[in-house]
């Protein structure tokens, strides 16, 4: 079980980053911004990603570097953990409730960054967190890992319980994404390369 590293420094925020794919979903994440933690403790937990991040940032200011950089330091985990994609699934998509809420992920490790988000933008405050932070660490993850990622919120009516239901669903797409499909025999596309 591979596992992969990635530091970002900038005059905003430092942030370290070890991800292992197969893993267990162990997970040692500080961000100084409790609800961001919740979320990744999400993906390390149901996706069965070994997750290791600290991140300190100018939190005095806002959470939005914090966040964003959190966003593309994990992203470029994610990147430079599948590698040149021989062998894996490359597609997943989950749909996840959490009491009155329902999300649907989707994404494609296809190496055109895109992403879309329907179904309305996370808005409002949950906790000291700005959800609209939602919105601005999905588009950095998608942008740095590479991948299309396409997430709907079906519904709900508490903003916790809609994020969180996204971040799991984002968990269980990226495991069935990142999976060994053990009847190919090289990059999942009929160009030959992703």
């Amino acid at each position: 079980m591979a596992t992969v590293s990635i530091d970002r420094k900038t005059s905003e925020t430092q942030i370290a980053v070890s991800l292992a794919l197969d893993g267990s979903g162990k997970k040692e994440i500080s961000t100084s911004i409790p609800f961001l933690d919740h979320m990744l403790n999400q993906i390390a937990q149901h996706g069965y990603f070994d997750i290791t991040i600290k991140a300190t940032g100018d939190t005095h200011i806002d959470f939005h570097h914090t966040v964003e950089d959190c966003g593309i330091t994990l992203g470029q985990a994610f990147a430079k953990a599948v590698g040149d994609k021989k062998g894996i699934v490359r597609f997943g998509h989950a749909v996840v409730p959490l009491n009155e809420a329902l999300a649907a992920v989707t994404v494609d490790f296809s190496g055109r960054p895109f992403f879309v988000l329907t179904g309305g933008s996370p808005k409002g405050k949950i906790g000291d967190f700005d959800a609209e932070l939602v919105e601005e660490f999905l588009q950095a993850f998608a942008n740095n890992a590479g991948i299309t990622l396409h997430v709907k919120i079906e519904y709900g009516s508490n903003m916790h319980h809609i994020v969180e239901a996204v971040f799991k669903s984002l968990a269980r797409a990226l495991d069935m994404a990142t999976k060994a499909e053990p009847r190919a025999s090289g990059v999942p596309s009929t160009k030959g390369v992703l």
